[in-house]
Order: C-alpha cells, then sequence, then structure tokens
C-alpha cells in the first residue's frame, strides 16, 4: 500500500472513530430509559399511600377506567443491608403482594422457589458487591441468600439515588399494601385514570403518585444537562470529523491532478473520471470506515455502559448495530462526495494545466530569509494559502472540540460542587420548625436564616406532570435565585415563578395560570409572573410566596436553610448546630450524590477526546504529507548536502507549527464565540452555565498542539527519508 493511500485509509478511520464513539454514546442515552422501561415491563403509575388492606384497596382499584393490570407492595425504609463490599442503612425492602414484578431480572433468577430469598436492584449489588449465590444481610432477617440482581428504571440506580432496593416475597401471609403499580391500556388517556384514582382515593392517607413521565424527569434530572451538552458535543464532533474526510479527498485530488489529465487525454469524460474517483474512494472507505466506526464504538463502550448501568438503564446491545451502520454509510458517502466533487471541478478544466499538476505546478518562488530550518518550513507551509488556511480551519475546528470538553469536565465538577451555579445562595440545611430560626441566626457566622418548604404536586389537568412547588419565609431571592428568563420576581400572594422546563411542557408563559393538585387532590391556581433557569427537576419547578402555601393550607416538608457570612467558619458553624441537637446537611449541586457518576462521565469525555485527538494528528501529519510534497525537491537538496532527517524534521516541524499555532488561536475563538454559546443555548431552559476555557485548559490545549505538530514531523520526516534523494531531485532540477 502507498504512503497516500495509508494517510487517506488513517484520515477515514480516524474520522471513523470519532462518529462511532458519538454515536455510540448519544445513541445509548437517548434511548436507554424506553429500553430498560420496557425490559422491566415498568408500571404507567405507582401510587403511594397509608398501609391499607388489600382487599378493601383491591376493590377500589379495579374499578378504575383504563386499567390493563394491577399489583401491590409493601415498602419498609430504612432497613440496614450489610454485603461483602459494605454496608447501607437507607435499604427499602420491597415486600412483593402478587401481579406483575415492574423489574427485570439481569443475573440469576427471580423469587418464587423458596421463602427467604432476595433479588437486589443492580446498584446494590455493584455497591455491597454481592451477586447471585451470596449471602445479604437485611435488618432483623439477618442473612438471606441472594438469588437474582434486577433493574427497575423507576428511579436512577444506588448509591445515586438515596434508597438501596431489594425485593423479598413476605414473610407474613397478612401483610398490607402501602404501593401500587398500575399498568393502563391507552398511555394517552392516564390522565382519566389519574383524575378517577383521586375520586375512589377517599380515605387513603398520604397519597401520592408518580407517573412513567415523571420517572422520566428523575432520570433526566440525574444527569441534568450534562447529558444534553454530551449529546451537542457529539453532533459538533461528527461535523469536525466530516471537514477533515472533505479536507483528506480535496489533497488527494490535488496530488493526483497530472493522473486525471492523462485520462481525460485518453478519451475518458469529465462523468468518466468521476466516477473512477467515487469508486476509488469507496473501496477505501468502505473497510476503514468500518474499522473505524467499530474501533470508536468499542472504545467508549466501557465508560457509556457504566453510565447507562448508573441510571439504571440498559445499554442498547445488538440495536446499536442500525445507527452504526447508519453512520458508516454516512462516512462513506462523506468519503464519496468528498472525492467526487473537487475531481468534478479538475475534470473539467483544460487537460494541459492538469497535466503540469494543476495548482501543484504553480509552485512559488523558492523561500527566502532567516529563520533557519524551522522558519524555511514555516514558510513553505503558509505560501500555499488555501491548503494552509483549511488545515487551520479543520485543526481549529478539532481543537476547538477538545476545548470545550474540557470546559464540559469543568462544568460537571462545578454542578457537584458549587451551589451558586443553580442559584442557591444557602449553604446549610437542619431539619427544624421555625421556632428555632432566632437560635439560628444567633449562632456566631450565620448571615440569615428562614423556612424552606416543598410540595410535591400535579398539573391540574395534565395530572402526569409533575411539579415541585417551593415557598421561602420572606424574599427567596436571599435563599435561592435562579436566572430570570422572562418576567419579574414574585411579589404578592397567588404568583408564581416557574421553571423554563416546566413553562415548555405546560405551554405556559408571564401572566398564565399555573393550576397544580397537591397530593391531597387541593387544587392551587397561580399567576405565572416570570420564567426562571432552573436545573432541578429539569425545570418542573414552581416558587410561590410562603402565603400562598399557608393560604392554601398545602402542608409541605419544611426545613431550616442557613446562609452565612463569607467570612464565617463552615466548620464552627456546624459544631453550633450538633451542640443545637441539629445535624447539619450541606447544600450540594443538582447532578450527583455520587462522585462515581462524575468519574463514569469523565471517562466518557476523555475516550471521546482521545479519538479526536487523533484526528488533530491526521490533520497535521496530512497537510505536511502535502507540503512535503510540493517542495519534494528542495527537501532532497538539503538532504544532498549533507541534512540529516533532524534537520528534515526540523522544517516539517516549523511547517507543522504555522499551522498549529493558529489553529489554537482559531480554537480557542471558536470555543469561545460559538460552540460555547451554541451549548449554553441548549441548558437556557435549565441554567445559566458559564463553559468559558480556564487559563490551565488553553495552556494544556496550546501545549497538546505543539507535541501533536512535533509528532506529525517526526512521522513525516521518517517517512521522506526512506526515499531515494535522486527522486526528489530529478523534481528540482531543470
Amino acid at each position: 500500500m502507498s504512503g497516500r493511500r495509508r494517510l487517506a485509509v488513517a484520515g477515514i478511520v480516524a474520522a471513523g472513530l470519532v462518529a462511532g464513539a458519538v454515536v455510540a454514546v448519544a445513541y445509548g442515552l437517548s434511548t436507554g430509559f424506553e429500553r430498560a422501561a420496557r425490559g422491566a415491563d415498568l408500571p404507567d403509575v405507582t401510587a403511594r399511600f397509608a398501609p391499607q388492606r388489600i382487599d378493601d384497596l383491591d376493590e377500589r382499584v379495579r374499578a378504575l377506567p383504563n386499567l390493563q393490570a394491577r399489583s401491590y407492595r409493601y415498602e419498609i425504609d430504612d432497613i440496614p443491608l450489610r454485603g461483602p463490599g459494605g454496608a447501607t442503612d437507607e435499604g427499602r425492602l420491597e415486600l412483593l403482594l402478587g401481579g406483575r414484578r415492574g423489574y427485570d431480572i439481569v443475573e440469576g433468577r427471580d423469587l418464587g422457589e423458596r421463602e427467604g430469598e432476595v433479588v437486589v436492584e443492580r446498584g446494590v449489588a455493584r455497591a455491597l458487591k454481592v451477586g447471585p449465590g451470596d449471602t445479604l444481610e437485611v435488618g432483623r432477617a439477618g442473612p438471606l441468600p441472594v438469588v437474582g440482581v434486577a433493574v427497575s428504571p423507576d428511579n436512577v440506580a444506588f448509591p445515586l439515588a438515596k434508597t438501596a432496593k431489594i425485593y423479598v416475597e413476605p414473610f407474613d401471609e397478612a401483610v398490607d399494601a402501602n404501593v401500587a403499580l398500575l399498568w393502563v391500556n391507552d398511555r394517552e388517556r392516564t390522565d382519566i385514570t389519574l383524575a378517577s384514582a383521586r375520586t375512589v382515593a377517599f380515605g387513603l392517607g398520604d397519597l401520592r403518585f408518580l407517573t412513567r413521565e415523571g420517572v422520566a424527569v428523575t432520570i433526566d434530572q440525574a444527569a441534568g444537562v450534562v447529558i444534553a451538552l454530551l449529546v451537542a458535543f457529539a453532533l459538533v464532533a461528527l461535523i469536525a470529523a466530516g471537514t477533515m474526510l472533505a479536507a483528506g479527498a480535496h489533497a488527494d485530488v490535488q496530488r493526483s491532478l497530472p493522473a486525471l489529465g492523462v485520462r481525460r487525454a485518453l478519451g475518458f469524460t469529465p462523468g468518466g473520471v468521476v466516477a473512477q474517483h467515487a469508486w476509488a474512494a469507496l473501496r477505501i472507505a468502505a473497510p476503514a470506515g468500518a474499522a473505524g466506526v467499530a474501533v470508536g464504538a468499542l472504545a467508549v463502550s466501557g465508560p457509556a455502559r457504566s453510565l447507562l448501568e448508573t441510571l439504571n438503564q440498559s445499554s442498547p446491545g445488538w440495536a446499536l448495530a442500525v445507527p452504526l451502520l447508519a453512520t458508516w454509510l454516512v462516512v462513506c458517502l462523506v468519503v464519496v462526495a468528498a472525492a467526487a466533487l473537487p475531481a468534478w471541478r479538475a475534470a473539467r478544466k483544460p487537460i494541459a494545466p492538469l497535466l503540469r499538476g494543476g495548482e501543484l505546478a504553480a509552485r512559488p518562488p523558492r523561500a527566502r530569509g532567516g529563520g533557519g530550518l524551522a522558519g524555511m518550513g514555516a514558510r513553505f507551509a503558509v505560501s500555499a494559502r488555501g491548503r494552509w488556511a483549511g488545515s487551520v480551519a479543520t485543526i481549529g475546528a478539532c481543537a476547538g472540540v477538545v476545548l470545550l470538553m474540557l470546559g464540559l469536565a469543568t462544568l460537571v465538577v462545578r454542578l457537584r460542587d458549587d451551589p451558586t451555579v443553580l442559584g442557591k445562595r444557602y449553604q446549610l440545611t437542619v431539619n427544624s420548625d421555625a421556632s428555632l430560626l432566632g437560635n439560628l441566626r444567633a449562632i456566631p457566622g450565620v448571615a440569615d436564616a428562614t423556612q424552606r418548604y416543598e410540595i410535591e404536586a400535579a398539573d391540574a389537568f395534565r395530572l402526569g406532570e409533575p411539579v415541585r412547588l417551593i415557598a421561602y419565609g420572606g424574599d427567596h431571592t436571599r435563599f435561592e435565585a435562579p436566572a430570570l428568563a422572562a418576567g419579574r420576581r414574585i411579589r404578592a400572594d397567588g404568583e408564581a415563578e416557574i421553571g423554563q422546563g416546566l413553562a415548555d411542557a405546560l405551554g405556559l408563559a408571564v401572566g398564565a395560570t399555573l393550576a397544580t393538585l397537591d397530593p391531597s387532590g387541593r387544587e392551587l391556581r397561580l399567576k405565572v409572573v416570570g420564567i426562571v433557569r432552573a436545573l432541578d427537576r429539569s425545570g418542573r419547578v414552581a416558587w410561590i410566596p410562603e402565603e400562598t402555601l399557608r393560604s392554601a393550607d398545602a402542608g409541605g416538608v419544611g426545613q431550616s436553610v442557613i446562609r452565612l457570612e463569607s467570612s464565617a467558619d463552615r466548620a464552627s458553624v456546624e459544631d453550633e448546630l450538633r451542640a443545637l441537637g441539629l445535624p447539619p446537611i450541606r447544600t450540594e449541586g443538582a447532578t450527583t450524590r455520587n462522585a462515581a457518576f462524575l468519574a463514569t462521565l469523565a471517562g466518557v469525555l476523555r475516550a471521546v477526546a482521545l479519538l479526536v485527538g487523533l484526528v488533530c494528528l491526521y490533520a497535521l501529519v496530512q497537510g505536511l504529507a502535502m507540503t512535503a510534497r510540493e517542495r519534494r525537491g528542495t527537501l532532497a537538496v538539503l538532504r544532498a548536502c549533507g541534512g540529516a532527517r533532524a534537520d528534515v524534521a526540523a522544517v516539517l516541524t516549523g511547517a507543522a507549527l504555522a499551522v498549529a499555532v493558529p489553529a489554537a488561536i482559531v480554537a480557542v475563538g471558536l470555543e469561545r464565540f460559538v460552540l460555547a454559546p451554541a451549548v449554553t443555548a441548549l441548558a437556557a431552559g435549565y441554567a445559566a452555565l458559564p463553559l468559558e476555557p480556564t487559563g490551565l485548559q488553553v495552556a494544556a490545549l496550546v501545549a497538546g498542539l505543539l507535541v501533536l505538530a512535533v509528532l506529525a514531523a517526526v512521522l513525516v520526516a521518517r517517512s521522506l527519508s526512506r526515499e531515494p534523494i535522486v527522486h526528489g531531485l530529478r523534481e528540482e532540477l531543470p
């Protein structure tokens, strides 16, 4: 295989790597929930309530309209669990009381063969290192044999979710139920079922509904806007890969202009010449593209699978073959089109200029001036202005994507560690009532304290749409102030600021009415006066005045939130709170409560970053190979006069740096003014998320491009030194 063909294959493989990786990640994330929900037979509605006798409960439930099936459970929280790999006091024991399970067994088998067996949720199995055949200590029940591992996408996996779920058969026949799982015939009419359920639920205490759509919102909250930005990054990376393919094909056509002229002189029509180029490109693109796409998908399969499992979702498996096949076809199409279009333009030119080499023959005068060998190489690269500009633009685009990815990694950490990104201005929370606010404010270092209330409600017209109502004592902006997207802050009773996600879901604007139902079925109508960028629960939240909450007698879970002075010693304040018998809870970001989740996201980003770096390396090698082809004679003279491989590498390093340095400038400008605003716009419905690169990230990018430039120069110099000097001298001599 010739050097030119190896270079073309390398470029197609590199582009296929990026395409396969990003498509695998994007497809897995976009389809993971629905796939897991189908596999687990996820119920359409989950109702939780105070314990009830199953006979009385079932008499009400089976009368619901649009009901296909039902099953019941009894949940017990705060069960200590201990396995070979760890322990937790936040276990949730799910006693299965017959009917459809609502989970999918992914290891081992289901319950049913013997009493006293247990099935554990996959996240619990990983965290506590248990599996089929192991023993799990379950509270007062003692050691129980684990027979299976299950997945139910009704929440994210433990420990990203707070509770560690396990499933057992009841130890006693006379067990009440406090959970009902409902499957409907027509999901479009779930609201009718929910409305009827509220009507027949009279006498059921603490009634709460969670719909399949609400579960999707919960899952989306776990990954937050990071997944949306990752998908956006995938699109940008694909565009960069397509640009690289086009640049490579154009360079290949330019190198073959004399041969193209010979075919035209022999009587080939322009269409025949184009068909030959397209067929030659397809023969290279088909195997190289397939290899690149397959290896790219395999490279991210591990991190992507871990990410999906953390979200309690399923990997696509063989279903990924369809989008990967489509990706391969797109890569082949881009390569063929990129080869055919420049060939078509060249084939229509007069034959004589083609035989002379077209634009390759129009060599500028030999470089003169100082700067040594590296300076001479830089002038070589810049002299072909069109190709130099194309290389700078292509490498700058790829490097801009890498810089964007570094910004995403920083953003993930900020979402975890910096609550101010989400508009939260309080640092601590304690479980206390309003009577202790004076004591809290008297603690040295505390700037202010107030009560914060939350209610899990639903839209009164679309009962499947969950809404979290939040109220503060006094002005809520002192403690939580997400950025306004439209309108103003709440000022009076009956007003609400709603998240952009809720506004989009319900079609609400400033001045509209938000009608909600609390868990007890009471309706609360609110005038929308502001729309904010809220990340929490994907923007399905609303801030209301405390007076509105009290006048509606809506109740709500209350906690005291504490804002510290800028110079406060947090540790001292926390000690004072513990002395009052109020253990403090530190305010955290909304992305995750699990550092391993962030590590998984970082693994995905690093894997794709490596692949994009390969595309940058190929772009530099391709540009240098073209420069070496044009300056073949000059480099041969240098070698004939005693120049070693290091001297040739110095010339090519100068040429590579002449591309890499301006490409770094383009990358910084592209990320700051194009890519970052574009992906930030995707998050505008959730939060104001800055993606500006740090100085350290810019320095790392520049250093990386310089290293790639030197590596590319060494590779091309090594290839060139193997060529006999006389071949180059023939081109230099008249």
